[in-house]
């Protein structure tokens, strides 16, 4: 029997700022299919507010419209589909936005971030399953990224869960699902940071924020945070476990390239890009010493370019490259990064900006666009 829920759904795209007054989310009342085989009914109980999101509310990450968005929440099992034998009702789950068949290359080879059929089910708004669960009236909604997490409840594929313990609060898992996952994993897995080796990060959103976090774990030295907002960069400094352990640099400085040079002795060992713009990723590319790596998780729009040097590219074995969910494995991940998250090592709840109510969703992202807010998270 469909289940009746309380849903964001946008339904065009470039809404005038602020979107407080122009309401690009309508919160509507749509219902739910029941789950299909391999398919899970989640109670939504938290759900994080990103640039992801942000991109496709101003036009720069198109998707199929009308779509209920929301990509990062946690939640329990309320009800499970045909053939979903290893979650009960229940159970505490996070959300993870690229579900993984495990038959596809990619998946075979352990790269499941980079999943075939969940790409192309989160390009046409589909669940993995093939279908889409989501209606409003007679019309049929597209999911986002196959979560359309900023509603009460969602129909997901089970492949695109992951099970946590229960006693881990809403508002921390759901930050494991995207800013965690994303970040953290740019450095320990995409990069491979070791101790003792410098990581510059540029942009610190919930997602930049994190791979600080990540660099701390994995004990890089020096740490250097890079962004616009000295809001952010006194956070950055203060994720550190004392005092000058996390340096700074405000991208607004005309010499900001050569601050962080001067600062990692002539370039870092790696180097972060996590704002989503290009002229940021040059900054990166130019903050790495010769053979270092620079790596970006920010996603600008689909025409955005980047001109590379070609004979610094050989010539100083310099590596540039991209990292999507971190490199993830989410059902070894996520375990991990809580367990760190435990013992004190990966304080994720110091970027949680704070907690909102549905129906304050459309302000809560002219806090976001402003760059005034890390992750704000949804309660349920």
């Amino acid at each position: 029997m469909p289940t009746a829920t309380r849903a964001a759904v946008l339904r065009h795209v470039g809404a005038a700022r602020p979107y407080a007054d122009s309401r690009p989310l309508g919160v509507e009342t749509v219902t739910l299919d029941d789950p299909g085989p391999g398919e899970v009914l989640v109670a939504v109980k938290a759900a994080g507010l990103c640039h992801s999101d942000l991109s496709v509310i101003n036009g720069d990450r198109p998707r199929p419209l009308p779509m209920a968005l929301g990509h990062e929440a946690a939640g329990v099992v309320e009800a499970l589909g045909e053939g979903v034998a290893d979650l009960a009702v229940g159970d505490h789950v996070v959300m993870v936005f690229m579900p993984s068949c495990g038959h596809c290359s990619p998946c075979a080879e352990g790269r499941p971030a980079l999943c075939e059929p969940g790409a192309v089910a989160n390009g046409r708004g589909e669940l993995l399953t093939g279908r889409r669960a989501l209606h409003a009236g007679a019309e049929t909604l597209n999911h986002h990224l196959g979560c359309s997490a900023f509603a009460e409840r969602a129909v997901v594929s089970r492949r695109s869960l992951v099970k946590i313990d229960a006693d881990l609060s809403f508002e921390h898992a759901a930050l494991f699902g995207c800013a965690v996952l994303t970040g953290v994993g740019a450095v320990v897995n995409t990069a491979g940071v070791r101790a003792g080796q410098s990581a510059v990060v540029v942009g610190l959103g919930g997602v930049g924020l994190a791979a600080v976090l990540g660099a701390l774990a994995s004990g890089a030295s020096p740490v250097v945070a890079v962004d616009l907002s000295e809001d952010k960069l006194a956070l950055a400094r203060s994720l550190g476990p004392a005092p000058g352990v996390v340096q700074t640099v405000n991208a607004a400085d005309p010499d900001a390239v050569d601050q962080v040079r001067a600062l990692t002795r002539g370039g870092s060992d790696f180097v972060f890009e996590m704002a989503g713009s290009v002229r940021a990723l040059d900054s990166a590319w130019r903050m790495t010493r010769r053979g270092g790596t620079t790596v970006t998780a920010g996603l600008p729009p689909p025409e955005a370019a980047l001109a590379v040097n070609v004979v610094s590219l050989v010539g100083e074995e310099r590596t540039l490259k991209g990292s999507y969910i971190g490199t993830c494995v989410p059902v070894r991940d996520i375990p991990r990064y809580v367990a760190l998250f435990r013992q004190g090592r990966l304080p994720v709840d110091r970027l949680l900006s704070g907690t909102l109510a549905l129906d304050d969703i459309n302000a809560a992202f002219d806090a976001l666009a402003d760059g005034r807010a890390v992750r704000q998270v949804i309660r349920f």
